[in-house]
């Protein structure tokens, strides 16, 4: 009997790519053969994402390729879309089923056979209520050998007013202490050199077992991975900025592996709108983080997240959070306009901004973070540092990272795929891309 292919597709953030790369594995266990898109699979899975705009006309448009690939394919949508709006999914044309959060992990067994519905029947639907997610599955992206997204935290127990993550993905839980650095081990032994730890509320790991009990956090977490032997660099991809607290902080400063480099979610510079957002912190207080990782690492890399035109900010209260961000000492930012979500409580408040304002309140903030990253890399030329390169190619073009997360580019050569070099920056091109020259030392040894 021939092997069956499947093929996976995935929207959203990392920690959908490391579940992807996770039931990936499922299947070829199961003895299937997993394929790239386009090389016409018998089976199609699709990883949904509902914090991006437009989740229900991406979700159509991959559906749609994968039957151009392979008009008889069966496909499967989960995520995060999927479990917020089940019933809708399945009755897109081509969708045979649907899996939610409590059910995707199980997706090779629930479908068994893949049977697809009868003609014009909608798509089978697994989705249980949302309260049915209370299991921690472990997930790490694979395929690229130099870094791996590893996912040891999932749910939210927060209540931002704008988001649907709690939803979507229940509440939160983890692994405990122990098994990440049992799957960090084994991940080492395969030759990955960086793994960036991923969660829906990263900060908030140590929630464990059926009553989710705190039994360890994540400054536990952090301690035990930098003992880890095998792997050059840790980062931490994403932490609110109330549980990224000083010894953290202090920590990652003095580490072997952790890597100056943090990612801040802000969401407004004004008091008034994190008040609306129901977030849990004022400017105050990430103000204090900036300045604390400024004072014990001052050329560490700071990301910050921010919602532009959420309802009832004025233009005064845009001003407030530009001039904010523009006197803080980060690097660059990730900047979103408002987006109405179902069953949130933001799109009830009053003072909707209008589309157009939204808009350009978005591009202010993208080109202040394009003036933020340059001046920021612009800081590091001539200096001396660590890049580890990665496989993706453009152009005859390379690109690899340094500690505090400067893009470096390079002509291609095969024999730096994956590889740590000892580089001078020497220049900050138009693409703000960095730009670097051998210092005679073969490869960096940490």
């Amino acid at each position: 009997m021939e092997t069956r292919k499947v093929a996976f597709y995935t929207l959203g953030c990392k920690l959908n790519f490391s579940e992807t790369s996770a039931i990936g594995r499922q299947f070829e266990e199961r003895g299937f053969s997993k394929v790239a898109f386009e090389d016409a699979a018998d089976i199609y899975v699709i990883n949904t994402c509902s914090v991006t705009d437009h989740a229900d006309r991406k979700c159509r448009k991959v559906v749609k390729e994968a039957l151009k690939h392979n008009p008889e394919a069966f496909v499967t949508i989960v995520g995060c879309y999927a479990q917020l709006k089940p019933q809708e999914i399945a009755e897109i044309p081509g969708v045979h089923a649907v899996l939610g959060a409590a059910e995707k992990f199980q997706l090779v067994d629930i479908l068994a056979g893949f049977e697809k519905p009868a003609t014009g029947q909608p798509g089978h639907v697994h989705a249980s209520p949302i309260a049915a997610a209370t299991e921690f599955h472990a997930a790490h992206s694979y395929g690229d050998r130099t870094r791996t997204f590893l996912k040891v935290q999932d749910g939210c127990d927060y209540s931002c007013s704008f988001c649907t993550i709690p939803l979507a993905r229940g509440k939160s839980r983890s692994g405990s202490v122990r098994s990440v650095v049992e799957r960090v081990q084994k991940l080492a032994e395969t030759g990955v050199k960086e793994i960036v730890l991923t969660g829906v509320n990263l900060g908030d790991f140590g929630l464990q077992g059926p009553d989710r009990q705190r039994l360890e956090d994540f400054y536990d977490l952090v301690q035990a991975l930098d003992e880890v032997e095998g792997i050059e660099r840790f980062r931490i991809s994403s932490c609110e900025p109330n549980l990224l607290t000083d010894d953290i902080i202090r920590f990652v400063a003095r580490s072997k592996r952790f890597m100056p480099h943090f990612h801040i979610p802000l969401q407004s510079g004004s008091n008034k709108i994190l008040g609306l957002m129901r977030r849990r912190y004022r400017r105050e207080l990430y103000q204090e983080r900036v300045a604390l990782i400024k004072e014990v690492m001052p050329h560490a890399c700071i990301g910050v997240d921010v919602i532009v035109g959420f309802p009832g900010e004025t233009e005064a209260d845009f001003l407030e959070t530009y001039q904010f961000l523009n006197d803080l000492d980060v690097s660059y930012l990730h900047v979103f306009p408002y987006s109405e979500r179902e069953n949130t409580l933001a799109p009830t408040l009053p003072g909707r901004v209008q589309d157009r304002h939204r808009h350009e309140r978005t591009t202010q903030l993208r080109g202040l973070s394009e003036k933020k990253k340059r001046y920021f890399y612009e800081q590091h030329v001539g200096a001396e540092t660590a890049v580890l390169f990665e496989d993706d190619v453009t152009n005859g073009q390379m690109e690899g990272f340094t500690p505090n997360y400067i893009r470096v580019v390079a002509k291609y050569d095969p024999l730096l795929v994956g590889e740590m070099k000892r580089l001078r920056l020497t220049a900050v091109n138009p693409q703000n891309l960095m730009e670097a020259e051998e210092v005679g030392v073969e490869v960096f040894q940490h």
